[in-house]
């Protein structure tokens, strides 16, 4: 199966992210994980996710298990944000897919602008100049004109974005359901068949 880098930042709706991975890990993709420290704080406050103890990708597990018992075919590895060694921080790792989920609009900012920080923003400005597949979920509102110029310039350079905009057509009972379209869609840009929301039929 294919591998993803899969960012969480600081911006609210953790979740998103977490459903990504975890659907990703039971098609029995590999996943590269980083997380931004205020990503962290939104695990904590969001979800109840403690990684105070270090073992990050263990912990995001047991939480993925309670929900799935499936995500055990693919494999889950964290890397520390300010982890500038990692493969997928060069171009020849030939790693072409990547999505920040959520992606806070400092984050967006300094990817638009090829600011690499951080092994966030160098992955992202990575699979750019590599022509791969980048996907941004903002969950921010309203927006301001440097949100929206900024999105404009990533959307000129192949990037898509993704706003965490769940549909109701679909008549969704939980916030499950709200969360499991807008990561349907995600897998949709990324070319991967799901099930996850009811699509548009008459």
């Amino acid at each position: 199966m294919a591998g993803y880098i899969v960012a969480l930042t600081g911006a609210s709706g953790a979740i998103y992210g977490l459903r990504l991975v975890e659907e990703l890990l039971k098609r029995g993709d590999d996943v590269d994980i980083v997380i931004s420290p205020s990503g962290f704080l939104l695990l904590k406050e969001e979800l109840g996710i403690d990684c105070a103890g270090g073992d990050v990708a263990g912990e995001i597990s047991a939480f993925l298990s309670s929900r799935s018992a499936e995500i055990s075919k693919g494999k889950l590895k964290y890397w520390p944000p300010d982890d500038l060694t990692a493969g997928f921080a060069s171009g020849s790792a030939l790693k072409r897919s990547m999505v920040i989920c959520p992606c806070s609009m400092g984050t967006l900012a300094r990817v638009a602008s090829g600011i690499s920080g951080n092994l966030i923003e160098r992955a992202a400005d990575c699979i750019l100049k590599e022509r791969g597949n980048l996907v941004l979920v903002p969950r921010e509102t309203p927006l301001n004109t440097i949100h929206l110029e900024n999105m404009l310039k990533l959307s000129r350079m192949n990037a898509v974005i993704l706003p965490a905009m769940p549909a109701f057509y679909s008549k969704p009972r939980s916030i499950d359901d709200m969360v499991d379209f807008v990561v349907g869609k995600v897998l949709d840009v990324l070319g991967i068949e799901n099930n996850l929301y009811k699509r548009w039929k008459k």
